[in-house]
């Protein structure tokens, strides 16, 4: 089945998948929600320490992360390696539906394109501070070791792909990020941050984006 696009509350749009039947993102607010969980509380925190990033995504879906990172590394100069991690992903032409550069009001609307359109498998310089690699695989086949700061989390949810949210899968972002990397994550329930716990995270709970309590925050210590 196609991907049907939607519109979130704050107007701008994401897609509900064909394949697994939830939304890419909270139908409270896309940009809300990517800009609170994975910019505020993952990228402006580890910048805090360092203008160079090595960031992972466990899900490009509709590109939305990638683009705001791109546009804040522009804002605050940061050098940003980004790859991003994607089983299934959208066609040109939904991406080129999607209202993000509108909405957003950026001055570089056509670098939402290029994110779509970069090549898979090759690091494509997106700008000269950020370098983007796509890689079309399933999340299970990934094999780090120690290479990123950052880790953007943002698989469908546990009620959807319950088997990302176990231990196997978690130890992996654990063994993907350096000694002091960060997760960040929209999900808070209960078993994740245990399977988190378990695999050697130190876990914290931080106010979630508009019609989320909590979201989550780990630490490779």
């Amino acid at each position: 089945m196609e991907n049907a696009l939607i519109e979130t509350q704050d107007g701008s749009h994401s897609l509900l998948s064909g394949v697994f039947g939830v939304s890419y993102h909270s139908r409270y607010g896309a940009i809300q929600e990517s800009s609170h969980v994975f910019i505020r509380a993952g990228l402006h925190w580890k910048a805090l320490q360092t203008k160079q990033l090595r960031i992972l995504e466990i899900g490009f879906g509709t590109g939305l992360n990638a683009y705001l990172t791109l546009l804040e590394t522009q804002r605050l100069d940061l050098k940003v390696h980004y790859e991003s991690i994607e089983a299934y992903p959208i066609s040109i032409g939904q991406a080129a539906a999607l209202n993000y550069p509108k909405i957003l009001e950026s001055e570089s609307p056509t670098l939402f394109m290029e994110l779509h359109t970069a090549p898979i498998g090759t690091v494509a310089p997106v700008t000269t501070n950020f370098h983007l690699l796509k890689e079309q695989i399933l999340f299970h086949d990934i094999q780090y070791a120690g290479e990123f700061d950052l880790v953007y989390y943002d698989a469908f949810a546990p009620d959807a792909q319950p088997d990302l949210w176990e231990e196997p899968m978690l130890k992996k972002i654990y063994d993907a990020l350096k000694p002091g990397g960060i997760m960040v994550t929209y999900c808070a329930k209960g078993y994740v941050k245990r399977n988190l716990k378990t695999v050697g995270f130190q876990v914290e709970a931080l106010p979630g984006p508009p019609g989320k309590r909590e979201m989550t925050r780990c630490l490779k210590s």
